[in-house]
């Protein structure tokens, strides 16, 4: 699949720079920044739920725990 990217002078100078650091091409890079900002969103999505399950599930616990 192929897919074009519009950049400005400031983005140029950033994957220049990150694709010479990390050895890897402008492409790897830009994929990398795609899916590791996908990734933060879903883990702050699966923590969320997480918590509400854990919560549920202690809710007799986490009440006496308030009362002592």
């Amino acid at each position: 699949m192929a897919l074009t990217v519009r950049t400005d002078d400031e983005m140029e100078r950033a994957l220049t720079a990150l694709s010479n650091a990390e050895g890897a091409s402008r492409q790897e890079i830009i994929r990398r920044a795609v899916l590791e900002r996908y990734e933060r969103g879903t883990h702050h999505d699966r923590v969320a739920k997480a918590t509400v399950e854990m919560v549920e599930r202690w809710r007799k616990v986490i009440d006496r725990l308030a009362t002592t």
